[in-house]
């Protein structure tokens, strides 16, 4: 069973054909899909998303970008919107210094209240990490100081030392698209030296579609181009990189029962 750990399915570019993306998902071995909130405003649409479908969960969470409109968001608001239903995660939040769509203290402040939240609920943290590597290894290391709590590289891309600092902390870590591009010699680097029993796929959809697919719009059915990625990279026949895979996602995130597809329990 493949399972794509990060999809935006609430996502405007799939307004027109939404149930068709999941159908197809599905037929292309998708049993899982964890849909990713990226603010509040939309959260309502993700969690519906979740509930209307068996094979989708969701997490609650404002990305970086969107952190200059919740100012005032607190870990008492996540904790509580994380007591519905189906919710699995908090985020993806973190720290994007590229674009730097929001205040730089601004996006710490709201990641640190993620960070509480995640620590406070057991529910596993989706961190979103661009060219801020010192300073996402300085609240790493102090927020994990105050109290362990597991968090999730998505698609990561950033530098060796963060990911050795992360790494050292617990983190898992997911791997995207960009593992296909053909110039991401040093991302597939970062996937050589990640821990093999914390390696997780994922789309990012409607973003990063993979080889042969690049320039499109991503969708979950795609997941399985990334796990051959993987695979290669690792030196793992697909087999190995969809067991290990499986096995990483359920440990990370254990609020989801375990299908009998994917080793469960019979019903």
């Amino acid at each position: 069973m493949l399972i794509d750990s990060h999809v935006n399915l609430h996502a405007p570019q799939f307004d027109a054909d939404r149930d068709t993306v999941i159908a197809r998902a599905r037929a292309a071995g998708v049993g899982l899909m964890v849909e990713i909130s990226d603010r509040l405003s939309t959260f309502e649409a993700t969690h519906g998303l979740a509930m209307a479908h068996e094979d989708i969960w969701c997490t609650v969470g404002v990305h970086p970008h969107e952190a200059r409109h919740y100012v005032d968001l607190t870990a008492a608001r996540l904790i509580d919107l994380s007591k519905r239903k189906k919710i699995v995660g908090i985020g993806e939040c973190g720290l994007d210094f590229h674009y730097d769509l929001s205040p730089r203290d601004v996006q710490e402040a709201v990641f640190r209240h993620h960070v509480a939240a995640a620590r406070a609920t057991g529910l596993p943290l989706v961190v979103h990490t661009r060219e801020a590597d010192e300073v996402m290894m300085r609240v790493l290391e102090e927020e994990t100081a105050d109290g362990p709590f597991r968090f999730l590289m998505h698609c990561y891309t950033s530098g060796p030392e963060l990911a050795e600092k992360a790494a050292e902390l617990g983190a898992w870590f997911s791997v995207s698209g960009i593992a296909t591009f053909k110039a991401a010699e040093d991302v597939r680097d970062r996937i050589r030296a990640m821990p093999e029993d914390r390696i997780l796929v994922e789309t990012d959809c409607p973003y990063l579609a993979p080889v042969p697919h690049r320039g499109r719009r991503n969708e979950p059915a795609f997941v399985g181009h990334v796990l051959d990625a993987l695979a290669e990279v690792r030196g793992w026949n697909r087999e190995e990189a969809e067991t290990r895979t499986t096995e990483a996602f359920f440990a990370l995130f254990d609020r989801i029962p375990r299908p009998p597809e994917a080793g469960g329990p019979a019903a």
